[in-house]
């Protein structure tokens, strides 16, 4: 399923005429988590969104055991609820308007996203009130697609080839796709820069060296086409940019058997955040007492953050047989062009160079990380009620580099109730697609479970959207005591 968003987001092309399959789009969300990782009970998953979160908290240490955040949609198709539950055995028996439904009407883009990130056994440790370092070890996918105008969508999705269509010119200024697998191995440093008992701010950054595991990128630049008849076509001016490494022309079956701890694709990011906390107001905040290490940490009334996160990327080698090509061809005929069954990924791109003219293009590409800029509001209103806003905004998302993921820009109102053992999240979203969910988490003791959609999804007859999250940690609550029954150190 991931190697498919390369080959039906990635060539939703002139030259894929026959392989749009919109049902096939994937969405992605950063590693939110439904608003558990801005609270100050999220200790080691903090970290990813803003570095700084890990100064200044309850924890002495904190073990994370394994987490797990995904998350899939689209802006163009939508399923019923029984498609969730029981998936048909192949894509290809998928009838449209019974099994999908498609946006045909929308005036807009289209876009398919998507995302996995696992945090593997990761270790947190506070060296004492003021200063905290910690390892993360990370496996993570994404994938991106789209920027194709409703009405080229249609022209491939609906009943192609379809007469209704013929003789009409389409023009696409730029359609791509892209996936992106990766380990991610992080060191991360943070720190209390100013405490004068109301004004605290905390400053951190996280070094990652990256390892990569598939890459992939296809973007379709200045196309301009006519369909004469279901066999006759003219393409009139348009660019592929195209390139893919081993592991993604080597694609195996299950998809989890492509996962390689070291694969010798090596790259550099880093994130840096910053935290303020007003701590004006200190009645009603002792929710903690004197038998915590730290019982200062996290009693704020106020919390604002701010972030930068996912800098750098992974240069990839290309597949030998890769080269961009020139799109321009008369009286083509479109089945020619399609992906025969059977035919495997590397030698359908090879005849596809039979039909247009190759054009020479490096033999490397760079794969960046989705950037974007985080800021995050938190409101304590009584000690175990608070309210808390998330914003995540996309710093890479422009056509100016094709091979590339980034994030889709959104922002998160979460009203939450954080107890000592016991926490529920009810996480409010906007994308920027204007697409609106609500979904609902839930802590108990070391475990984190939940979904950013499931109540919006509960009254929604047909979806395009669906994610969830589990996580699993070791964490010292207290002095001398430590969840799912291990001693905790004596600090």
């Amino acid at each position: 399923m991931l190697f498919r968003v390369i080959r039906a987001l990635g060539l939703t092309t002139v030259i894929a005429i026959s392989l749009i399959e919109p049902y096939k789009a994937k969405a992605q969300m950063n590693m939110n988590m439904g608003g558990y990782a801005n609270s100050h009970y999220a200790g080691i998953y903090g970290i990813p969104s803003n570095p700084a979160m890990a100064a200044g908290t309850h924890f002495k240490w904190d073990i994370n055991v394994a987490g797990v955040n995904a998350a899939l949609g689209n802006t163009y198709a939508s399923f019923p609820k029984s498609l969730i539950f029981h998936p048909p055995d192949s894509i290809g028996g998928l009838k449209r308007n019974r099994d999908y439904f498609l946006d045909t009407v929308s005036t807009g883009r289209q876009f398919g996203w998507g995302n996995m990130d696992v945090m593997m056994p990761s270790y947190m440790h506070s060296f004492n009130e003021s200063r905290a370092i910690a390892f993360i070890w990370r496996v993570r996918a994404q994938a991106n697609g789209g920027g194709m105008n409703t009405d080229v969508a249609n022209f491939f999705a609906n009943n192609f080839p379809n007469a209704t269509y013929n003789n009409q010119r389409f023009d696409m200024q730029v359609a791509s796709g892209s996936f992106h697998m990766w380990n991610e191995y992080d060191i991360s440093y943070a720190q209390i820069i100013k405490d004068d008992g109301m004004h605290l701010l905390k400053g951190g950054v996280t070094l990652k060296i990256l390892n990569g595991i598939a890459a992939g990128y296809a973007q379709v630049e200045d196309a301009s086409f006519t369909m004469n008849t279901a066999t006759n076509a003219n393409i009139y001016s348009g660019t592929l940019k195209l390139g893919y490494n081993d592991g993604i022309n080597n694609w195996k079956k299950p998809n989890t058997s492509n996962y390689k701890p070291f694969t010798g694709n090596w790259g550099l990011g880093m994130d840096i955040g910053l935290v303020y906390e007003w701590r004006a107001e200190m009645d009603g905040l002792q929710g903690y007492d004197e038998m915590d290490w730290n019982p200062e940490g996290d009693d704020y009334k106020m919390r604002l953050g701010v972030s930068i996160t996912d800098f750098g990327g992974i240069t990839y080698k290309k597949v030998a047989s890769n080269t961009d090509l020139s799109l321009i061809a008369n009286n083509i005929n479109p089945n020619q062009i399609k992906m025969r069954k059977g035919e495997g990924w590397q030698s359908y791109y090879r005849r596809l160079q039979q039909y247009f003219t190759p054009i020479a293009s490096d033999e490397k590409f760079r794969m960046n990380l989705p950037a974007a800029l985080n800021i995050m509001f938190d409101y304590n209103i009584d000690a175990r009620f608070f309210v808390n806003g998330a914003a995540v905004m996309s710093l890479n998302s422009g056509r100016y580099d094709a091979s590339k993921t980034y994030m889709v820009s959104h922002f998160t109102l979460t009203p939450r109730y954080d107890g000592r053992h016991f926490g529920v999240y009810i996480p409010i979203d906007v994308n920027n697609h204007t697409q609106f969910d609500m979904g609902a988490g839930f802590r108990l003791g070391p475990l984190v479970i939940g979904s950013n959609t499931v109540l919006s999804n509960l009254f929604q007859k047909n979806k395009n959207r669906l994610d969830g999250f589990v996580a699993l940690r070791l964490v010292p609550m207290r002095f001398g005591k430590t969840l799912l029954g291990c001693p905790a150190a004596q600090f």
